[in-house]
């Protein structure tokens, strides 16, 4: 391939970060994700196993970020599967915490589908274990989704899953058979027309509730919650949850700054919480939507490998009639935000410095971004990484999360008590009294440093964690908890 910026565009779907979690400590499995419609690749002798291992490996060698750190000797014909075999070649770099399995093969249909529109298929919410009482945690639910339409939202807990009325199982029995994987495994494929009897508890008690999986378009920005003003002591605040940096966020995230300018918004809370990234592009888009006044000036930077520099590359501030010039920005996030949320949060910090702050928890720490090459005859795309992030300042080592970045963190809790966009909610809560003005009662790091406390008269006990698979599709590598 050749230097040329245009090469790379004929074969990348889109510069791409993603949290990419899965395949480590704990994590769970699951089918994949089935979309309509659904790929279906001619047979041919280019997708037979060594076909498919050599793609990868011929991908890796040209455009790896790190090449010093990938293994050699790696037998491609002890692995059964082409994700394995990926896997051993980049291992050097995960061990460093570089590559924390962010390069992994993927269907091109499926993901196409998803960047495009939202489309996946399942029950339509993010599900977050809690070990301490046994259940399951609703984190959030999506309009137009099976789970939603079954009245299940967000702080609903799920404490039975079965297939049918008469064989519903306790989450306590399930783990204890199977440990946490037997919960994925409890909640089936996510394919259309799965069904499953989930036991599930809220404000209205218990009840068996069936729902069947289905395809669904997910909404970026919520028309429930997604884009408000909060209004309190006499002050305007502008709240944006988004869910996701795909393309169809594009517009309404215009819509929404144009609201909060339209209004004389320049306090903004932005809730990335859930957000494991996506597409750059959509997020230098928000760069420029809050960069009036900053027109020209570096927003973000992209850097290859020595070898691949032609290919480096920067976004420089572009703002529009809908862009405003933010006054002092919260921004929301826990270990479930990754990637693109990260590259907005840390190229606004030199531009804010302590006029901006993280309220939540650490986030997940990928300052590095995937391309994409597709073996089109396989349904096969190469999601590789090659290439880091940094922000004006030229930061980019954040592997460790952006809390240690930031001085001002606020730890606050994610409260599943109340809807998100709520400004009771303990997060949102926090994010308005720094707007506000407010003194922040205990840090990041320091809310930290007592989870891993073992003097068990300061450590607190660790919330619930996101229920991630093993090999996450498209959907869930960009939404970690989705099922």
């Amino acid at each position: 391939m050749g230097k040329s910026r245009r090469p790379v565009a004929a074969l990348t779907l889109a510069a791409l970060m993603l949290a990419s979690c899965g395949g480590d400590g704990g994590t769970l499995g699951s089918g994949p994700v089935t979309v309509t419609p659904t790929p279906s690749p001619t047979p041919t002798p280019n997708c037979a196993l060594a076909s498919r291992q050599s793609f990868a490996k011929a991908v890796i060698d040209e455009w790896y970020l790190f090449p010093g750190d990938v293994a050699s000797g790696v037998n491609p014909g002890a692995y059964s599967d082409v994700q394995s075999y990926i896997d051993a070649l980049v291992a050097p770099a995960r061990a460093l915490n570089k590559d924390r399995f962010f390069t992994y093969i993927t269907s091109i249909a499926e993901e196409n589908a998803f960047f495009e529109s939202g489309s996946s298929a399942g029950f339509g919410v993010l599900m977050a274990y809690d070990a301490v009482n046994q259940r399951i945690v609703i984190a959030e639910a999506y309009e137009g989704a099976p789970a939603f339409a079954a009245g299940i939202d967000r702080g609903t807990a799920i404490v039975g899953i079965g297939t049918n009325s008469g064989n519903v199982r306790t989450l306590a029995s399930i783990v204890a058979a199977g440990g946490t994987q037997g919960l994925t495994d409890a909640l089936g494929p996510n394919d259309p027309g799965v069904s499953r009897v989930l036991r599930i508890t809220d404000a209205a008690g218990t009840r068996d509730v069936t729902v069947a999986k289905a395809d669904y378009a997910l909404d970026p920005v919520s028309d429930r919650y997604g884009a408000k003003i909060i209004s309190e002591g006499g002050r305007n605040y502008g709240y944006l949850n988004l869910r996701t940096f795909i393309s169809s966020a594009d517009n309404q995230l215009g819509a929404a700054f144009a609201d909060f300018r339209a209004q004389g918004v320049t306090d903004i809370v932005i809730d990335f919480r859930y957000n494991g990234g996506g597409l750059v592009s959509t997020a230098n888009l928000m760069g420029d939507l809050m960069g009036a006044g900053r027109a020209g000036q570096l927003f973000s930077q992209t850097r290859f490998r020595p070898s691949k520099s032609a290919e480096d590359d920067e976004h420089r501030f572009a703002p529009g009639a809908q862009s405003i010039a933010p006054t002092r920005i919260a921004f929301i996030g826990t270990g479930s935000t990754a990637s693109a949320s990260e590259l907005v949060i840390n190229s606004m910090l030199p531009y804010l410095g302590t006029n901006m702050t993280l309220v939540g928890s650490n986030t997940f720490g990928k300052p590095v971004g995937q391309i994409a090459l597709d073996k089109a005859e396989c349904d096969d795309r190469m999601r590789v990484v090659a290439f880091a992030t940094g922000n004006a300042s030229g930061q980019s080592d954040y592997y460790d999360g952006l809390a240690p970045k930031i001085a001002n963190s606020c730890a606050a809790n994610d409260d599943l008590g109340f809807p998100l966009g709520d400004p009771r909610e303990a997060s949102i809560r926090a994010a308005i009294d720094f707007l506000a003005g407010n003194a922040c009662t205990t840090r990041i790091a320091d809310a930290n440093a007592r989870t891993a406390s073992s003097d068990r008269r300061f450590a607190v006990a660790a919330p619930p964690t996101m229920l991630v698979p093993d090999r996450p599709s498209a959907a869930q590598r960009e939404l970690p908890g989705l099922f």
